[in-house]
């Protein structure tokens, strides 16, 4: 069986993310999401526990997909192992994120042997960066971002930032 883990901050979860997830749910047999904290973000606007909630509930129509919990600061290539994951999946947005995570997928290559599977996002998500949406959550533009998230998410913004 086929495990992909599909790592990211998710701080929020949005549909470009979901979109990858459900990609890489067409394509392997078992996939894993992880969010993780990412020390070289901004501060999380949602708790881990909170993003894990999020996620959970905008992935439940995907059977083969689940959400796993990083217990401390982790590599990824090592949570990797840590949930048997063959490979690591990451979405494409724009052309610098090709640089940059081409670049982590040959770090990880090179010191684990895992390989990364880059995935390109719709045009129709392409504008979408969780950190655009912590923006308008931040000020006060957070009922405008339903058509950005998955329900689940919006519903929790709407809880939290409105």
């Amino acid at each position: 069986m086929r495990t992909a883990l599909v790592p990211g901050s998710f701080d929020p979860f949005h549909n470009g993310h979901l979109e990858i997830v459900e990609i890489a749910s067409h394509v392997f047999e078992r996939v894993i999401v992880a969010p993780v904290s990412n020390p070289h973000k901004a501060p999380a606007m949602f708790g881990l526990d909170e993003r894990r909630s999020m996620i959970a509930a905008s992935v439940a129509h995907l059977p083969n997909v689940e959400l796993t919990r990083s217990h401390g600061p982790l590599l990824v290539v090592d949570l990797a192992r840590e949930v048997g994951a063959d490979v690591i999946v990451k979405g494409l947005r724009v052309s610098s994120d090709a640089e940059s995570e081409l670049q982590q997928a040959q770090m990880n290559k090179a010191v684990s042997g895992l390989e990364t599977v880059l995935l390109p996002c719709s045009s129709a998500y392409s504008f979408i960066a969780s950190r655009w949406l912590r923006d308008f959550m931040t000020y006060g533009g957070s009922d405008r971002i339903g058509a950005l998230v998955p329900a689940p998410v919006f519903a929790l913004v709407k809880e939290k930032y409105s």
